[in-house]
């Protein structure tokens, strides 16, 4: 039984739940792909594959339109896979379970993949349309956007023909996005030493939950916590007064998402386990009043478990600690170039212990200024390094500098303008986009970003506003049939 075949555009919907039967987790996208190619094998479309994945569908122009300008419609086949600690799901191999709430469409504790199913759906939706007059359609669809940008960095010279692109990943109905921040991640590895657990202890799991997480690129300046952030805090100061020992410490999934959820097996001697649960209680009153406006479900809480055999010494977790501690987070800076835009922020996104006497830790920089990207991804570097940690940093990917002059903008407000009588924003995004990518293969590209409303991106609280998508839609199509 469809559950959104009651929506509006169709075909869109219709193909957008067709979409969310096919897993398709960064890097491991070949079901998607082999769905593409069966869709293209089935409506007569001509269809290719590069080395990495990449997937293009073409469909020649409509009647009277063989001589303009060919335009690329791009959106990345990959999703963020996050759930609920709590709920059962194999991102592998479990379809994502759609649910229209309202307003919004979501799905069951599990991230939506709208981001960029959504942006799937359209482009098959105007790949199989027998009534927008287009010209030339050359429709993209990159793999491994999310953990890497991997299918924009390998596409190659020659296997696109058009020099117009409309990037269809953005994530707020009304903006059109002419330009994005670059990123960078700098990733740590910790040595640490283990010995036996002390006597007299009572063990411990103290939790941080409830958090809205969100995208660290467009959600990083809504004053969100971060659950290494908060752990640590509280960790720092136990370990202090009350003598507690960490056994482990797990925060964070993705580098492009702010942590949600983090928690740490701890022991604590049996006379100060009492003091210990107070503590955490008024702690957690304490960080529930800071964050009441920006997270109401916010919970630090903790429950006994089973009492570990090591600990790490004294000396490593006040190196941990202290790291996470002085490790930054969130805005650096704002732009002086476009109001209200962030123009550089990091994100401490995972904290992970790997082979049992390893951590890795991996954060994320951004700025809309390279050379900013890399002070502030050398500023966690330095810190890292003090803190006795080894460190890399991954090759990033560029941003894409504005261009107010673009031809296929001024078509893209136009028609805005046209069909909902007020003119739409025009702005850079915090998020990366991998426009930037495509410039460097393709440098004649004029291109410009929109797509509807989507909310909690990178979260189980993923929603896309349904009103939204059919003005995306009606957008899309519109401005299809005004490139002459």
């Amino acid at each position: 039984m469809r559950v959104l075949e009651q929506l509006n555009p169709q075909p869109l919907w219709n193909y957008f739940e067709d979409i969310c039967q096919v897993p398709r987790p960064s890097k491991k996208e070949e079901k998607i792909i082999a769905f593409l190619l069966d869709f293209a094998k089935n409506n007569n479309l001509n269809a290719k594959t590069d080395e990495i994945g990449n997937v293009l569908i073409s469909k020649p122009a409509t009647k009277g339109k063989e001589d303009v300008p060919t335009v690329i419609l791009q959106s990345h086949i990959d999703m963020v896979c996050e759930k609920n600690s709590d709920k059962e799901f194999n991102f592998d191999t479990d379809a994502i379970v759609p649910i229209i709430d309202g307003e919004w469409v979501k799905a069951d504790e599990t991230t939506l993949g709208s981001d960029d199913g959504i942006g799937m759906a359209a482009q098959m939706a105007v790949l199989t349309s027998n009534d927008i007059e287009h010209g030339p359609i050359e429709c993209l669809f990159t793999v491994d956007e999310e953990t890497g940008l991997s299918g924009a960095f390998a596409l190659q010279p020659g296997f696109l023909t058009g020099d117009i692109l409309l990037n269809l990943d953005s994530e707020d109905e009304g903006e059109l996005f002419i330009g994005c921040a670059g990123g960078i991640d700098t990733l740590a590895e910790l040595d640490v030493v283990k010995e036996k657990t002390p006597g007299n202890s009572f063990a411990m799991k103290i939790m941080v939950r409830g958090l809205l997480g969100g995208h660290s690129g467009d959600d990083i300046h809504k004053g969100r916590g971060n659950a290494n952030k908060i752990l640590a805090r509280f960790l720092w100061k136990a370990i202090r007064n009350y003598g507690v020992r960490m056994a482990g410490f797990n925060g964070g999934n993705l580098r492009n998402a702010i942590a949600r959820e983090a928690y740490a097996v701890v022991i604590v001697p049996n006379v100060q386990k009492e003091k210990l649960v107070a503590e955490i209680n008024m702690f957690s009153a304490d960080v529930e009043f800071e964050f009441e406006r920006t997270e109401p479900n916010l919970v630090v809480d903790h429950s006994s478990t089973n009492l570990p055999e090591t600990v790490l010494t004294q000396a490593s977790q006040e190196q941990l600690i202290n790291l996470l501690y002085a490790c930054p987070h969130g805005v650096l800076e704002m732009s002086t170039r476009m109001k209200d835009m962030v123009e550089t922020s990091t994100n401490l996104a995972s904290v992970k212990f790997v082979e049992d006497e390893k951590i890795v830790i991996t954060t994320s920089q951004r700025s809309e200024i390279d050379t900013r990207k890399f002070y502030a991804s050398e500023m966690v570097r330095s810190v890292f390094e003090l803190g006795g940690a080894s460190v890399r940093h991954s090759d990033g990917y560029p941003g894409w500098a504005p261009n107010p002059d673009s031809k296929i903008l001024k078509v893209a407000v136009a028609s805005y303008k046209k069909l909902f009588g007020n003119k739409p924003v025009v702005r850079s995004i915090h998020a990366g986009l991998e426009c930037g990518l495509f410039l460097e293969k393709y440098p004649k590209l004029d291109m410009v970003s929109f797509g509807p409303t989507i909310r909690g991106a990178h979260s189980p609280d993923e929603r896309i506003n349904i009103e939204t998508v059919d003005k995306f839609w009606k957008h899309l199509v519109d401005v299809l049939e005004n490139i002459d």
